[in-house]
């Protein structure tokens, strides 16, 4: 594998982008990156779920005074080069609620329902993908959820035997929306994710992640993996959170770029996020992308159905979007899909939000969560920043 250029994990419009982010420096602090610079805006505001409570968060991540340390990449060269465990750049949110829609574009539609049916195992999904292309017919993608066309689909797939609680979920008028994450255990870009020891089929999910406040405002946006255990929860889907919330299974990073001018919501809409896999022990490959206008349900719809009413997140939180992409090009026996090595890295990019870097190992073997809520305000305290 080519080494990784600090330059590749930044966005293509650099100059004009705003960028929030979190180092470790005797503890987490938070930094905006100004023009290709880095600067630590803690004395300003101690964690970023602060800054995006502030009505003048954008000005403040423009303007606020700090301790300057230098231009991005060369933090990003540190952070790639830190040993596993000592992560020097973190995931860039902290005190929010990490929370996620899945089932959101046709194809990962298809593929939930073949876990589903395959219960776990991966040797029947190749034969599965068939026969419910045959049974579905049409393309789902122009499917409304919700509509009557929705509505008359279910009836009949129903009345065949072939309705799935993912279909429900995915043409239904009701979001899947589930906690991915507890606050402060995502990982961040250049650090370890974690596969449990028990899955044998698993794979990335590139995403974008937004970024929400505790008035369900959108300040901006990042990238995310949130890594998917294929057999765990096709055994079934009571298994969520064991399949989802394991140690190291959510990256975010590596910056949330922050809506302005140059970046809106509709920057969002129109993304590419790209996918990279790379094998170390086979030479593996695996390229892919996901095009966010072929999203079933709208970013904001989805934060709608979140937030609001009956859901409040008073630290706000972080949502991801869901993928259309779920990997089925053999490694190994024909037939049996993609799965995770050990020692893949995986990319995951989108011109505007820059890259996601991360290897894989197994969650019990990377180094374990310990740095949670009450150690921060500890940190904090310690630091004289409360």
């Amino acid at each position: 594998m080519q080494p990784i250029s600090p330059a590749s994990l930044l966005p293509a419009d650099l100059a004009q982008a705003v960028l929030i982010g979190r180092i470790w420096r005797d503890g987490p602090c938070v930094v905006a990156v100004r023009g290709g610079e880095v600067v630590d805006i803690t004395q300003t505001v101690a964690t970023v779920a602060e800054l995006f409570e502030r009505s003048d968060a954008l000005d403040i991540a423009r303007h606020a005074p700090g301790i300057a340390l230098g231009s991005v990449q060369a933090l990003l060269a540190q952070a790639l080069a830190a040993p596993a465990g000592q992560p020097l750049l973190l995931a860039p949110c902290d005190l929010q609620a990490v929370k996620a829609c899945g089932v959101t574009f046709a194809v990962s539609l298809l593929e939930r329902v073949i876990e589903e049916q395959a219960g776990g195992d991966a040797a029947r999904a190749a034969s599965l993908r068939t026969a419910l292309q045959m049974t579905l017919g049409g393309d789902l993608s122009a499917l409304k959820p919700g509509s009557d066309a929705a509505q008359r689909l279910k009836q009949q797939l129903q009345q065949r035997g072939a309705w799935s609680q993912y279909m429900e979920v995915g043409i239904g008028p009701d979001a899947e929306v589930f906690t991915k994450a507890q606050p402060m255990s995502s990982v961040g870009c250049g650090a370890q994710v974690g596969l449990l020891p028990s899955s044998a089929w698993n794979n990335p999910e590139p995403e974008i992640v937004l970024a929400v406040n505790s008035r369900s405002e959108v300040l901006g946006a990042t990238l995310g993996n949130d890594v998917n255990l294929r057999d765990i929860e096709g055994r079934s889907a009571l298994l969520l959170g064991k399949a989802k919330d394991n140690n190291g299974s959510c990256a975010i990073g590596p910056f949330i770029r922050l809506f302005d001018e140059h970046f809106t919501l509709d920057t969002v809409r129109q993304a590419e996020v790209s996918l990279l896999i790379e094998g170390t022990d086979d030479g593996f490959v695996l390229e892919g992308a996901s095009f966010m206008r072929e999203i079933s349900r709208d970013p904001l719809d989805l934060v709608r159905q979140t937030a609001g009413q009956y859901h409040q997140y008073p630290d706000g939180f972080m949502l991801f979007l869901g993928t259309m992409f779920s990997p089925v090009k053999d490694r190994g026996a024909q037939g049996g899909g993609f799965t995770h090595h050990l020692g893949d890295r995986v990319t995951i990019a989108s011109a505007a939000l820059g890259a996601l870097v991360n290897e894989v190992q197994r969650c019990d073997a990377i180094a374990p969560w310990t740095f949670g809520v009450r150690a921060l305000y500890q940190n904090l305290a310690q630091r004289g920043l409360l």
